[in-house]
This record gives C-alpha cells, structure tokens and sequence, in this order.
C-alpha cells in the first residue's frame, strides 16, 4: 500500500492539472478546427410608444396563391411561383381615441358610451405556417419573386378579413366585453354608440 501511494497521488495531481489546464490545451491545439464564435451586441432603446389598442377579434386564413409576373421579353415565359399561405388579421379598438365627452352619465341609471371605430390593426402572413409549393421560369431570381408572392398574399390577407366582416366582429365583440364591465363599475344601465367617422373627400378633378 505504500508503494502504491505515490502511484496514486502521481495520478490525482495528474488529473488536477489536466483539468485546469486541458481546455487551454485544446485552444492552442493546431488541428482543433472548430470555429470560433464571437458575439458583439449592443442593445439600444429607440423609441416608447403608449400602446391602447384593444384587441377583439382574430381571424386565420390558409390559402393557395400563385403570382405570376409578367416577362420583359416576349420570347421568354412568365414567371410564377405558388405558394401555400397561413395568414392572421386582428380586429381592434384603439382605447386612446374615446373623448371626456364619449362618456356621458344620464340621471341616476344610465351612462352613455361612444366607442371609437373598430380597426383592421393588424394583419400578416405567418411564414412559419406557409411554404413556396413551386416556382417556375424564376430564371435566378426565385428569392425576389417568392418575395413578391408572399407580399401579394399579405394584401389578400386583408382584404379576405375586410370582406369577411372583421369590423363588425370587432364592433360586437367590442360590446360584449365592455357593457358587462361597465355596468359592473359604474352599476348603471350601459348604451353603447359609436363615433361618426366622417368620410374622405379627395382632391378635385
């Protein structure tokens, strides 16, 4: 057993260092090639922005566009590419729009509420649930015209939700929610209206 001791203590020190100096080792080792990977950031706060939009409504979409663009030249094809879109559009209230004057308390038992008008506030494709099914004649340059694609049936998005009566959910719903609160703080009976949104006139001709 005492010859062994030295043996054994050779070995615990030989392992101590191997630990703390091993990983120093393997830097400097010429056939280590693992790249090295460096971070740089630095973070900076741009802008803060009151957020009062109250959302009410979300609507999902799948749909199958193919775009086609057409070609400069007439011996050449058109191209086109298809894709398979998820999108969403959210319907909303933007809250920071009602006026002291909006709120109007009548006698003892009622209070009147105008709302403003409800909102398409957003609307997008959701890439992660859509993918290009083909593209053709793209002639090198697939990446812009898939691009194009996805920026077309963004658009279809919303008009697909506008034409799907998402204003009008969103005016509903609006009223589902909002009376049932209201009534519980103020305890009164609640009449909701909505703020008149006066048309656009454009420039004359």
């Amino acid at each position: 057993m005492r010859r062994l001791l030295p043996l054994l203590f050779l070995l615990a020190l030989g392992w101590f260092l191997w630990k703390k100096i091993g990983p120093t080792l393997a830097d400097l080792n010429p056939l280590n090639t693992e790249p090295k990977v460096t971070v740089t950031h630095n973070t900076v706060l741009t802008q803060v922005e009151a957020l009062g939009k109250l959302e009410l409504v979300r609507y999902k979409f799948k749909d199958i566009v193919e775009y086609r663009r057409a070609s400069r030249y007439p011996l050449l094809p058109d191209a086109k590419v298809a894709l398979v879109v998820g999108g969403e559009a959210v319907g909303c209230l933007d809250l920071r729009k009602i006026r002291p004057q909006d709120v109007v308390f009548e006698g003892d038992s009622i209070v009147r509420v105008v709302l403003p008008a409800p909102e398409l506030c957003s609307f997008q494709v959701n890439h992660d649930q859509s993918r290009v099914f083909s593209t053709e004649n793209g002639f090198f340059q697939d990446a812009d015209l898939v691009d194009q694609g996805y920026k077309y049936a963004e658009k279809q998005v919303r008009n697909a939700a506008l034409q799907s009566g998402i204003l009008a959910e969103t005016q509903r719903n609006a009223e589902q929610i909002l009376v049932p609160m209201l009534r519980t703080l103020t305890g009164r009976r609640v009449i909701i209206g909505q703020q008149l949104v006066m048309p656009r006139v454009g420039p004359k001709q």
